[in-house]
């Protein structure tokens, strides 16, 4: 009986084993030297509303790419919750991850949904994404982890 059951669990941990499975592949839109969002910096648009760029003195590095700050105070509140303030779909463009694309980003054509960073290709794009931002963004959520795994690192 102890056979049987023993068994038994290891047959249901190799079947739970695919669920716990998490890929720990990152991917973030970075410059050749690992500087993230093109210098400027990810609270600011939080903060102040518009793309301010950061300057090297104040710089983090948050899952491979290095953040530029406007402001000490800034990168503080950064590196308590980066989470919160990183770009979506690591800072590529959202409406380009709904077409399972990696597309660059105009760091002006950005918008806060959801208390999140999304970045898009230009202003005309981000309309686009817009005319359905829910269905949108939803289907961005849901292609994101396949370009992860199959793009990142």
């Amino acid at each position: 009986m102890r056979i049987k059951n023993l068994l038994i669990i290891l047959g249901l941990t190799a079947l739970a084993l695919p669920v716990f499975a998490q890929s720990t592949k990152i991917l973030i839109n970075v410059d050749d030297n690992g500087l993230a969002l093109q210098g400027y910096d990810p609270v600011a648009f939080f903060t102040v509303g518009k793309p301010v760029k950061g300057v090297e003195q104040f710089s983090s590095t948050h899952d491979g790419g290095t953040y530029y700050f406007a402001s000490a105070a800034d990168k503080t509140t950064f590196d308590a919750a980066p989470q919160k303030y990183e770009p979506a779909f690591g800072g590529y463009c959202a409406y380009g991850v709904t077409r399972k694309k990696l597309v660059e980003i105009d760091v002006n054509a950005f918008q806060i949904v959801d208390n999140r960073l999304l970045l898009q290709y230009s202003e005309g794009v981000r309309d686009k994404f817009n005319k359905d931002q829910k269905g949108n963004l939803a289907k961005a959520d849901s292609y994101w982890p396949a370009l992860v795994e199959k793009k990142g690192k």
